[in-house]
């Protein structure tokens, strides 16, 4: 939780001559700040303090810990107090509502629990904001959601703000999960770089598949600048190994309904993959091809439909989740493959 700061009149912090008042000010380490190192904990809740300033700090003792002296590796732990004798400029004060309370507090929610939100995404919805600067976005819907529901004040947190643990382009569909709390954003990233928790896409691509479930592997290289990626057949200077996992659901006359699971989790790695193998998804501009029967999709054809907990390892204040799976049953796209109706996009 935040502290209090107080002015100590008549003194000036020796290395911003004429920039503000030295202030003391405390802030007690609550559940969400606990187990980060000092100088972690420092960057996030004073953005404003330069690294250089931090340290000397730290080593003249005008930030303590418990007030004595520590390290910038000290792990801090719930009930600890940090003091800090620092010029005020770096605490200015805001009196702006948070940009989050401009986006709806809607959400498509699977399941929630006082640790983690399971989302679904509609199709058309960024994840985070954009180079346009967009303020509907998913993260900023959960912030308010959150904030309405009285679990997140930014004026009560010195460095955590709950966040996503897997992204979705815009126009992709499907399941996102998100920390509502440090030690369970801390476990499911960790869980997700483990690979112990599995994603599984359902699309529609061009053409018929062969074999019908195989388990692909090529290499990936992003090209940053036009925001995009390549796949080659063979290892290229900064690409990664890619591995896709398809089976085949249904045929309609030049298209298939498919599952697929990542076995790597790459940037577009479905999209670039299945055009490299000859098979784009229907309605992707970026990566497929446009014809006369999908000229009237919104979205690509792709869905993150469904999640399952498979933990290997202890999943600590989250074991409870190991075993779960949550899905995604009214997929527009693929129930109208399979009811053989148009796939022009009415749905989405």
């Amino acid at each position: 939780m935040r502290g209090t700061a107080s002015t100590l009149p008549g003194c000036s912090c020796d290395l911003v001559p004429g920039k503000g008042n030295c202030v003391l000010k405390e802030l007690y380490i609550g559940p969400n700040d606990a187990q980060q190192r000092m100088d972690k904990f420092l960057t996030k809740a004073v953005p404003l303090l330069p690294k250089s300033l931090m340290y000397k700090y730290l080593r003249t003792k005008r930030i303590k810990l418990n007030g004595k002296r520590c390290e910038i590796s000290t792990r801090l732990q719930e009930g600890d107090r940090v003091s800090l004798y620092i010029s005020d400029e770096f605490f200015p004060e805001s009196r702006k509502a948070p940009l989050f309370l401009a986006a709806p507090a809607q959400l498509d929610l699977l399941y929630e629990d006082e640790n983690i939100l399971v989302i679904h995404k509609h199709p058309g919805l960024v994840v985070h904001e954009d180079e346009d600067h967009t303020t509907d976005t998913l993260i900023h819907r959960v912030l308010h959601y959150l904030y309405n529901k009285g679990e997140y004040d930014p004026e009560r947190e010195n460095s955590f703000t709950p966040a996503l643990c897997n992204r979705l382009d815009r126009n992709t569909g499907g399941i996102v999960l998100a920390a509502k709390t440090a030690p369970a954003l801390r476990i499911l990233n960790q869980k997700i770089k483990d690979r112990e928790i599995q994603k599984q896409y359902l699309c529609i691509v061009h053409g018929h598949m062969e074999p019908k479930e195989a388990t692909a592997k090529a290499f990936l290289k992003k090209l940053e600048a036009e925001k995009r990626v390549v796949v080659t057949d063979h290892p290229i200077p900064d690409g990664r190994t890619i591995l896709t996992q398809y089976r085949v659901l249904a045929e309609r006359k030049g298209y298939s309904l498919l599952e697929v699971n990542l076995l790597t989790g790459r940037t577009h790695q479905i999209r670039a993959h299945l055009a490299y193998l000859g098979h784009p998804l229907l309605g992707d501009t970026k990566y497929g091809r446009r014809s006369p029967t999908d000229g009237g999709l919104r979205w690509q054809t792709l869905y993150a439909y469904q999640v399952t907990f498979c933990f290997s390892t202890p999943g600590e204040e989250l074991e409870y989740l190991n075993g779960r799976r949550f899905t995604i049953s009214h997929v527009p796209f693929c129930e109208d493959f399979l009811a053989g109706a148009p796939l022009d996009g009415r749905a989405e």
